[in-house]
């Protein structure tokens, strides 16, 4: 399922978000744009999509496959400044907009069927500083994702922010770019995919 963004103005949902590339744990991104910024993060599926390498980063397009990644929920009252940091840093403009690096989407992920991440894999456990809470969040308490009474349950969708390639970038990756095996980005990837 994939729902244009409505804006992520005042009013919009405060969904959690989707990432798969240098917002990982471990990866560059993680700790400049999440620190501090997140209640939740737990590993997830995005099914009905490819990844693809990037220049230092990766694209996931819509297809027959399945990404791999972490869903992060904002921690309270830092929604709107998340958005914003992570709207800047994917080059998303809005809805459509010529110069998106990215398009912001509505986009069901799924709990792997096997949660228990090894060490070094994302998901796996890793300790906290103070008052940053890593730990998902069961369904109802607060900073949980609200989409699915069963977001706990292996393959229970749950709705989140998605940053997809936008249609020039598909295009291009489409003709000529390299896929990422099994759908997971480590970053120490040797050029051309191997």
């Amino acid at each position: 399922m994939t729902t244009s963004d409505p804006g992520g103005g005042p009013g919009a949902a405060e969904l959690p978000f989707f990432v798969y590339g240098t917002l990982l744990p471990g990866e560059p991104n993680h700790d400049l744009f999440l620190r501090g910024r997140t209640a939740g993060e737990r590993p997830v599926v995005l099914p009905r999509a490819l990844l693809y390498e990037g220049p230092g980063y990766p694209y996931a397009i819509e297809g027959h496959g399945r990404v791999h990644g972490m869903l992060l929920v904002a921690a309270p009252g830092v929604y709107g400044e998340l958005l914003g940091l992570l709207d800047h840093l994917e080059e998303y403009l809005g809805p459509g907009h010529p110069r998106n690096l990215y398009e912001r989407v509505v986009r069901q992920v799924e709990l792997p069927t096997r949660v228990a991440a090894e060490p070094g894999e994302p998901g796996a456990p890793r300790e906290s500083g103070p008052g940053e809470h890593l730990a998902p969040r069961e369904a109802g308490e607060p900073g949980a994702p609200r989409e699915s009474a069963a977001a706990g349950q292996p393959g229970a969708p749950v709705r989140a922010w998605v940053y997809l390639a936008a249609t020039a970038v598909t295009r291009s990756l489409r003709t000529g770019g390299v896929l990422i095996p099994e759908g997971r980005w480590t970053t120490g990837r040797a050029p051309g995919g191997s």
